[in-house]
């Protein structure tokens, strides 16, 4: 349907317009001297109305003849029989109106001459050329917008593809790590390797059910974390111990999914696991001013040599995060002697306004 017709708002203003159109119309033949101003308004302004429905037909013309496909030849051919049909239409309608205004009554009848009738017929012609030079913006208007909304929409499914990607990298290292660990203690405490693969499958019972999710409540993430932690306890014993340190007003804010969790792992697999009496992995995490700060800190081992690249558990929450905020988040890290901290910044959501949306 007509873009203009199908829009309440628009159609009013486009009466508007075309009754514009007769007041002007009324002004040039009072001023010609064809008729007083009150029957000339009274024979142009219904016309125009009436003409302003004949107008949008434009719409269809243009439509039929696609930008791509002009030709000096059929431009000139289609829009030129259109343009000569209206001004005839336009004609008729003047004709018309005047043959019924002169019924009414002989004072409110305009006379139509040769010359008038050709002045009519011209600017019918004028006027319906430039409804299709109007509808030709309106529809390159239209076709830059489709454009704009199927990009938007092709950058939502790369998005959502990219997340997936990053998703199936990040769940089987999990697993992998995770089975290594229990076929370690499968020798030597098999009460112990049976613990853990309940406390497994809890977790992975809780990873399942929130990797589909795009964004989750901090609070969900630190269960996911504590989880975690309960899984390697029984690995690492006293020698794995976590202080989760969660300002209330935090627990709330959006983060994505196994953002955390993986720095937790990072933080025994690079530091606890290398130390003989272990340590403590240090997670923070507190609003400051519109941001999320979470830090995860760990112990490590002062004399080794650091890990060359950032490991794959960094590089994929980077690229996440670039995803999901682009420039409005990011992830830092750094080792001062014994002691390695990862800091990730999020813009604040809440999970109550994101509900609302």
């Amino acid at each position: 349907m007509h873009p203009i017709l199908a829009d309440v708002r628009k159609l009013l203003w486009y009466l508007v317009a075309w009754l514009l159109v007769g007041v002007v119309m009324a002004g040039t033949l009072a001023l010609a001297g064809l008729a007083p101003w009150t029957k000339a308004l009274v024979f142009a302004v219904p016309v125009c109305v009436v003409f302003g429905f004949i107008a949008p037909s434009a719409y269809y013309v243009c439509r039929s003849l696609p930008l791509a496909r002009r030709k000096v030849v059929s431009v000139v051919a289609v829009f030129g029989a259109a343009s000569l049909l209206s001004g005839l239409a336009w004609l008729g309608i003047c004709a018309a109106w005047s043959a019924i205004l002169r019924e009414a009554g002989e004072e409110w009848a305009v006379a139509l001459p040769l010359p008038l009738a050709a002045m009519l017929f011209a600017g019918g012609v004028a006027l319906y050329l430039l409804s299709i030079v109007a509808h030709d913006v309106l529809i390159g208007i239209e076709n830059v917008r489709a454009a704009e909304r199927r990009d938007a929409q092709s950058r939502l499914f790369a998005r959502d593809a990219e997340l997936q990607v990053l998703r199936t990298q990040i769940n089987p290292h999990f697993l992998f790590n995770s089975l290594n660990s229990i076929s370690a203690l499968t020798t030597a405490d098999g009460a112990a390797a049976r613990a853990m693969t309940i406390e497994l499958a809890q977790f992975f019972r809780q990873t399942l059910a929130l990797s589909h999710q795009q964004k989750i409540p901090l609070a969900a993430e630190i269960a996911l974390c504590r989880s975690f932690v309960a899984v390697e306890q029984i690995r690492f014993g006293s020698r794995l111990v976590a202080d989760f340190d969660v300002a209330d007003d935090a627990l709330d804010c959006l983060v994505p999914p196994m953002v955390l969790q993986p720095l937790v792992e990072n933080a025994i697999k690079h530091g606890i696991r290398d130390l003989v009496d272990g340590g403590v992995i240090a997670i923070r995490c507190f609003v400051r001013e519109r941001w999320l700060h979470a830090l995860v800190g760990n112990p490590v081992d002062a004399d080794a040599r650091p890990a060359e690249g950032d490991g794959v558990g960094l590089r994929n929450i980077r690229q996440r995060l670039a995803t999901l905020y682009g420039e409005r988040a990011r992830i830092t890290w750094a080792r001062d002697g014994g002691r390695f901290g990862v800091e990730i910044t999020v813009p604040l959501e809440h999970a109550e306004s994101e509900a609302g949306r």
